[in-house]
């Protein structure tokens, strides 16, 4: 039986995303690109190109997971998913990670994003990355902003009116966050 007083949930697992997870991972990021802010795309990728993100990324060595929650009304059901990538692709941005969280709608307010976003601090810190960077869509994404703050991320700048999307010009906020040692001794091979 779903939730709807935005009480958090203890029956999620947090686990690495499968190729049979990428229909649901496919649906609710379709409908973050194609309602919302957080993302600058303007068409949602199909589900094979959604594939061909994740198999770079896993290939690439970046976690990429999910939360799955029992008692939805068709068993286990993916609700939300979040993965690190590459900041940039020269290699002198190689300690650095960009992450991305997305939640189904009807699961928000409920702890998963901290949870895969704490996730992906550790797995990312035991990676080896030494920095991790949130690029967040649109300056009024509050809820974004408010979960990386409470993540360890420090706001570093933003980008005014750098993407235009349903109608209007959207900001970008950087935030940043140490992993491990951060820049105190060099990034590994």
């Amino acid at each position: 039986m779903a939730q709807d007083d935005g009480a958090p949930i203890d029956d999620v697992i947090l686990r690495p995303c499968a190729e049979a997870d990428l229909a649901a991972v496919t649906a609710i990021y379709a409908r973050a690109v194609a309602t919302g802010r957080a993302s600058f795309e303007l068409e949602p990728p199909d589900e094979a190109e959604m594939g061909r993100r994740r198999a770079a990324l896993v290939a690439g060595g970046y976690p990429y997971l999910v939360a799955e929650r029992a008692g939805m009304a068709s068993g286990r059901e993916i609700v939300a998913y979040a993965y690190a990538g590459p900041y940039r692709t020269r290699p002198a941005y190689r300690g650095t990670v960009e992450n991305s969280v997305y939640v189904r709608p009807d699961q928000a307010g409920r702890g998963l994003g901290r949870r895969l976003l704490e996730e992906l601090i550790t797995q990312a810190t035991a990676s080896g990355f030494r920095q991790m960077v949130a690029v967040i869509g649109d300056s009024h994404n509050a809820a974004s902003i408010a979960l990386h703050a409470a993540c360890g991320f420090r706001p570093v700048g933003v980008l005014t009116s750098v993407g235009w999307k349903h109608g209007t010009w959207l900001d970008t906020v950087l935030m940043q966050r140490a992993l491990g040692p951060g820049d105190a001794s060099p990034p590994e091979p």
